[in-house]
């Protein structure tokens, strides 16, 4: 009977063990669904944000049609305006600012008009002392840019999700040439010093040694903020040029 019993008990705490067993093996499966559960709501979450970032940053657009300045005859159009607003909204996006925010929303507009403006200024300077660009030069840098593409098609998709045709986009690298000739001819910056690019240096390695980052060593950096100088030169005397050719031309904003 005690043998009897004995087995009826054993086989009875198998079967709780089983349960047991079974009841972890359960709650682990729970664990795994709600951690899944809470990822894809993240990630949904994650979604929404950046959805609703990017409705923001559309409702700061005009109309693609509407003139939004005119610099002396040129008609700058929303087009334009709204391709210059990207790469402000971009810029501010990369440093941590928030382009939607009430603050910085007439920053973003008064930088993207003054960048257009300063733009056209220029062109037409450029335009002015003659220099062109080739249709060599256009196809050259055209094929350049298709080359960025595995295929034609992949281009083509790119080029309309741009809004752009092949006619703006062809018309855009000639300025893109004809800026690149007036400022290497116009805008002369001098030979960096050693001096300059030692106190750069010393700046630099200051602030990594502050984050707790590994500092280069000069030999390693020296191209390199050889050639951040130099834009940053060119950068300061564009805008000196822009705003001595602002009192002699015609400019009206129309937003």
């Amino acid at each position: 009977m005690k043998k009897i019993m004995f087995i009826v008990i054993t086989g009875l705490m198998s079967v709780v063990l089983a349960a047991c067993g079974g009841n972890e093996e359960s709650k682990e499966a729970k664990n795994d669904n709600k951690a899944k559960t809470a990822e894809t709501e993240q990630q949904k979450e994650q979604q929404k944000q950046m959805e609703d970032m990017q409705k923001k940053l559309e409702a700061q657009q005009v109309d693609e049609k509407k003139i939004v300045a005119i610099v002396n005859d040129k008609e700058i159009l929303g087009s334009d305006y709204n391709n210059a607003l990207a790469y402000t909204q971009g810029q501010m996006q990369q440093v941590g600012q928030d382009p939607t925010s009430t603050e910085a929303a007439a920053q973003v507009k008064n930088q993207t008009i003054d960048s257009l403006v300063g733009q056209a200024l220029l062109l037409q300077e450029a335009d002015k002392k003659g220099y062109k660009a080739t249709e060599a030069d256009i196809k050259k840098r055209l094929d350049e840019t298709k080359k960025q593409f595995k295929t034609e098609k992949e281009f083509e998709a790119a080029l309309k999700k741009s809004g752009m045709d092949m006619k703006t986009l062809e018309a855009q690298i000639a300025d893109d040439i004809k800026f690149a000739q007036y400022v290497e001819k116009e805008v002369a910056i001098g030979k960096i010093t050693d001096e300059e690019i030692q106190k750069t240096y010393d700046q630099y390695a200051e602030q990594a040694k502050s984050a707790g980052q590994e500092v280069p060593k000069m030999e390693e950096v020296k191209p390199q903020i050889e050639t951040s100088l130099k834009q940053q030169k060119q950068q300061e005397k564009l805008a000196q040029r822009v705003e001595e050719l602002k009192k002699n031309g015609k400019i009206d904003i129309k937003i």
